[in-house]
Order: structure tokens, then C-alpha cells, then sequence
């Protein structure tokens, strides 16, 4: 097992320690850290930015040869952290602590050292490992703000509160899809130093947003739950699915998520993050395709399509169906009987 210290905090610190026990150059870029991991450690890359207002976000994109671990380890108060495991797996411990929390693909650890503790990450030798971290300084951070925490429920406040590091704190989730999609702004984001320092800045809110909401989630009872995590995506296409497979046989949003295992307010949510529409929408609309196909494709009447295909009446089915292609079913019929 190979350790690397850091003995510093804030992160343009930090990796200034790392690049001096990697044995390598910090590179700066306004007021973005980074350094390369050298060849006989391995690949990749890890970067780090502080703001202003406290917060801060390192970036681990690494391949290592050998185990290695990376302790951080400082006489100060640590700041609080939330951890997003992207690709491969890492895991976490209190310096203080014998145990370790594993982390796989879309798992996310809220962490808080008591008093000066630090932590220490350890990563598996061979596997390709993106970790992401918001880190926050949690009196500095306070102090640019007024506002009263007691909205974001107990807990939440306690930890944003506890300044002194009193005591320590360990919650463990899946994280969401709309912090899913941050992450993939941001390694799609391709503009010069300035632009990007701002766009990070402003991407550390909206993660520290979704983190705050996603854990007043987690604490919900299963049926309340609302926040769809990245996990749950491939619930909501077998929903699709069998709406797909069975579009005659549906027969309502309830039944749908019995088989899929999932409450109702999680499933509308994933339709609208994936299909941009609601279930019963997302069921009308295929409806909707299946009778057009009939409409220009088979000798049944309008009546009889529109029975066909499970819609509720003949004028609402001919309001829709102009409403989605411009035009009524009658019109299209008139046009077929004019070609033949």
C-alpha cells in the first residue's frame, strides 16, 4: 500500500502537498489546481478550486499501479465533505476510526470529522477510479450568509452549524440524477480559465442544492420519496417498456409502479427527467402513434381505431391527434380516399 499525506488545507494546498509527494509540478490555471499523476503511480489526474465563500471541489480522475492511499491529515478543522463516487470505487475512513466506508459506481457519502481528525481515501491499484468532492469550510461559508438554516430541516442545519467539528458525521446514499447531470456539465464544459472558474463556482451551489434536497429525501418514508437517483433510471425505462410492449393492455400510473417497484411520485419524475412528460402523457402519445399507423396503414374506421387503441371518445381522439400532427383523422382519410 503506498500513502501519500497532505498536511494542508484550503485545496490550492492540498495539492500543492500532493505534487510534492507525487514528485511532480502543480499546474495552475487562474485559480484552478491540478497535477498529473506520475508514470510510476499510475495515470490520470486530480484538480481542485476553492471559492470565496468557502466552498471548494476536487476532482480525482486516477489509475493507480498499487493500492495506494491519500491521508489527510492537518492540525485544523477539516472541512465538511460530500463525495461522489463517478466511475470504479474508493473508500473512506476517519483518521480516528478503524472502520472503512466503501464506496461503488453512484454511491455518495456525507462526511464530517470530530474536532482536528482527518480523513484518509484509498484507492484499488488497476481500477480507473473518477471521484468528485465538495468541500466546504464551514465558517467561512456561514459567514457570507444570513439566512436562517432551520428550513433545511435539523440535521442538515446541525452539520452546517457544527463549525467547531463537536462531533462527527457519516450518511451514506445513491446520488441523484440531477447531480448526475451537473457532473457531465461540467466535464462538458470547454471554455477558457476565467469562464470556467465561474462556471465551477456556480456548479458547486447547484451541487451543494441537489446534495441538501437529495438528503431531506433520504430521510422521507419509501412512498414519499421523490428524488430520482441515477440507480433508479433503468426502472423507469422498463416502465417505458412495458408501456411499449402493452399499450392496449394499460391500465393505470398505480399499477405501473407495483411492477416496477417504484412509487408514483419517483416514476412521474422519471418520465419527465427522461421523456420530458408524465406517464398517463408519455401512454396517450403512444397511443396516439399506434392509432396513426392504423389511420394510414388498415381498412378500420376511425371509430373503430379509436376503440382499438384504448382512447376515450372519437372527437377527443380527433382534437389530440391534430393537436400532435397538424392535421384531424378525417382529413387524413379524405386524402387517402382521393389517392386510390
Amino acid at each position: 500500500m503506498q500513502t501519500i499525506l497532505s498536511h494542508s488545507i484550503p485545496l490550492k494546498l492540498v495539492l500543492q502537498d500532493l505534487a510534492k509527494e507525487f514528485g511532480v509540478t502543480v499546474n495552475k490555471e487562474c485559480n484552478e489546481y491540478s497535477i498529473s499523476i506520475p508514470a510510476n503511480y499510475g495515470t490520470g489526474k486530480i484538480t481542485g478550486i476553492d471559492f470565496e465563500d468557502g466552498l471548494g471541489l476536487i476532482f480525482y480522475d486516477c489509475t493507480f499501479l498499487e493500492d495506494l492511499q491519500i491521508r489527510f491529515i492537518v492540525d485544523k478543522i477539516h472541512p465538511l465533505k460530500f463525495i461522489f463516487c463517478e466511475q470504479g470505487k474508493i473508500s473512506h475512513q476517519f483518521e480516528n476510526q478503524t472502520s472503512w466506508h466503501s464506496l461503488d459506481v453512484l454511491d455518495n457519502i456525507i462526511v464530517a470529522s470530530d474536532h482536528k481528525n482527518g480523513h484518509i481515501l484509498r484507492f484499488k491499484s488497476g481500477v480507473r477510479t473518477v471521484v468528485n468532492s465538495l468541500e466546504i469550510n464551514r465558517e467561512e461559508f456561514l459567514s457570507h450568509r444570513e439566512c436562517s438554516l432551520e428550513g433545511i430541516g435539523k440535521n442538515m442545519g446541525d452539520i452546517l452549524k457544527d463549525t467547531n467539528a463537536s462531533y462527527p458525521f457519516y450518511h451514506t446514499s445513491l446520488y441523484s440524477v440531477k447531480i448526475a447531470d451537473l457532473f457531465i456539465e461540467i466535464d462538458e464544459f470547454d471554455e477558457d480559465a476565467f469562464l470556467r472558474s465561474l462556471f465551477l463556482e456556480s456548479m458547486s451551489l447547484k451541487i451543494l442544492i441537489n446534495q441538501i434536497l437529495q438528503y431531506q429525501d433520504d430521510l422521507e418514508l419509501p412512498e414519499n420519496k421523490t428524488v430520482l437517483r441515477t440507480s433508479e433510471m433503468k426502472l423507469i425505462k422498463e416502465a417505458a417498456n412495458k408501456i411499449d410492449e402493452n399499450i392496449l393492455d394499460f391500465s393505470s400510473v398505480h399499477t405501473l409502479s407495483q411492477e416496477v417497484g417504484m412509487n408514483i411520485n419517483k416514476l412521474q419524475n422519471g418520465f419527465k427527467a427522461i421523456f420530458n412528460t408524465t406517464v398517463n402523457n408519455y401512454v396517450q402519445n403512444q397511443r396516439l402513434d399506434l392509432a396513426n399507423q392504423l389511420l394510414r396503414n388498415s381498412e378500420l374506421s376511425i371509430s373503430e381505431i379509436v376503440y382499438r387503441v384504448g382512447l376515450s371518445s372519437k372527437s377527443y381522439f380527433s382534437k389530440i391527434y391534430k393537436n400532435k400532427y397538424g392535421c384531424s383523422p378525417s382529413d387524413i382519410r379524405k386524402r387517402q380516399n382521393r389517392s386510390s
